[in-house]
C-alpha cells in the first residue's frame, strides 16, 4: 500500500498541481475537523477524496472552494489562497453539489443557456446537454426535474464554462445506471481534456472505476494517498469452498501469526493477514485434510477499494 503522504511535486512539476494542501488545520468548536492534512490534486487526473463520516471531506472541499479559512496550513488552488482569490477562482472552477443550487423556474436548458452564456468561452450548449441526456427534459422546469436529473443538468451547468478544476460531490446520487456510465464517460472526457476533477464519494465502484488517484481521509487526517491499483495491491486473499461452521480458530492456529480466517458466507472461506502464497496453501490443505475436509476453489482473490477502506477507517458505524 501507498505511504498515507502525498509525494512532493516534482521540480518543474508545480504548474500542474490544480490544489496542493500542507498541513491543513480547521477546528471547530475545540475539536480538529482537520489535523494537519496534506494532499494534492493535478491537472488532467481525477482525485478522489474518500472518508467515512466524519472524516473531513466536507471541510476540505469548502476550503478549497474558500467556502471556510482553514486556521493554518498553506492551501493553493490554481496557484491562489481560495479564502483571498476567490473572485480570480470562480470563472476557473466548476462546482457540481449535491443540492445542485439551479435556479428552479426556467427550463433545464434554458437554465444550461443563461449560465454559458454568463461565460467569455463556453463549450456549445447542444452537443453538451446530449451527452448528458438533458434533451428529453429540455424544458421541464428545474424544480420539476427529479433528483437524477437535477445531479445531470448541474454536471452540466460546471462543465459549461470550460473550468480547469471540477468539483464533484457524489455526482451518482439519484442516476440510473445508464446515467451514471453517461456521467463518468463525461467526467473521463474533462479529464482526458486537461480539467482537474476531484471527487467525493461514498460508491467504492465509482472511486474505483473514475480515479487515477485516491486520498483517503479519517479523522481530519490523511491515512492513505496512491492510485487504485497502488492501494489494492497488497498480499490477495486466499479464498476456498468447504462445508460451513469449520472451527476457523483452529486454522488460524495452524497458520502463522497474523493469520485472520474468516466465514463471510456459509461454506466460504477466506484467509488474510499472511501471504497468500505456496506455504499458506500448503498449510490450509494439510489442516483440512487432518480434519478430514476437502477445500474446494483454493486460490487467491484480489483486494478491493473498498476492503482497503474499510480496513483503513474500520467497519463500525459512525
Amino acid at each position: 500500500m501507498a505511504a498515507p503522504s502525498s509525494p512532493a511535486p516534482a521540480p518543474g512539476d508545480a504548474a500542474d498541481l490544480a490544489v496542493e494542501a500542507r498541513g491543513l488545520r480547521k477546528d471547530y468548536g475545540g475539536t480538529a475537523v482537520l489535523d494537519g492534512l496534506s494532499f494534492t490534486a493535478r491537472r488532467g487526473r481525477v482525485t478522489a477524496l474518500l472518508g467515512p463520516n466524519g472524516a473531513g471531506k466536507t471541510t476540505t472541499v469548502a476550503c478549497c472552494e474558500g467556502l471556510r479559512r482553514v486556521d493554518s496550513g498553506t492551501l493553493r488552488v490554481l496557484g491562489r489562497d481560495p479564502a483571498t482569490d476567490g473572485a480570480a477562482l470562480r470563472p476557473r472552477v466548476g462546482v457540481v453539489l449535491q443540492d445542485g443550487g439551479l435556479p428552479t423556474g426556467v427550463g433545464a436548458l434554458e437554465a444550461l443557456r443563461h449560465l454559458a452564456g454568463l461565460h467569455s468561452d463556453p463549450l456549445p450548449v447542444g452537443p453538451l446537454a446530449e451527452r448528458l441526456g438533458l434533451t428529453s427534459f429540455a424544458r421541464t422546469r428545474v424544480r420539476r426535474l427529479s433528483g437524477g436529473q437535477r445531479q445531470r443538468l448541474a454536471l452540466a451547468c460546471a462543465l459549461v464554462g470550460r473550468p480547469e478544476l471540477l468539483f464533484l460531490d457524489e455526482p451518482s446520487t439519484g442516476l440510473d445506471p445508464q446515467a451514471r456510465l453517461a456521467v463518468w464517460d463525461v467526467v473521463r472526457q474533462a479529464r482526458d481534456a486537461g480539467v482537474a476533477v476531484l471527487l467525493t464519494t461514498h460508491l467504492m465502484e465509482e472511486a474505483e472505476r473514475l480515479a487515477d488517484d485516491v486520498v483517503v481521509l479519517d479523522h481530519g487526517r490523511l491515512v492513505a494517498a496512491g492510485s487504485p491499483a497502488e492501494l489494492t495491491r497488497s498480499v490477495a486473499a486466499l479464498t476456498f469452498t468447504a462445508p460451513s461452521g469449520l472451527p476457523t480458530a483452529s486454522l488460524e492456529a495452524a497458520l502463522p501469526a497474523g493469520a485472520v480466517v474468516s466465514e463471510p458466507e456459509p461454506g466460504r472461506y477466506v484467509v488474510s493477514g499472511v501471504p497468500a502464497d505456496p506455504r499458506t496453501a500448503a498449510t490450509v490443505t494439510s489442516w483440512c485434510a487432518t480434519h478430514d475436509v476437502l477445500a474446494q476453489g483454493l486460490g487467491t482473490s484480489r483486494r478491493t477499494l473498498e476492503d482497503v477502506f474499510l480496513d483503513l477507517t474500520g467497519r463500525t458505524l459512525r
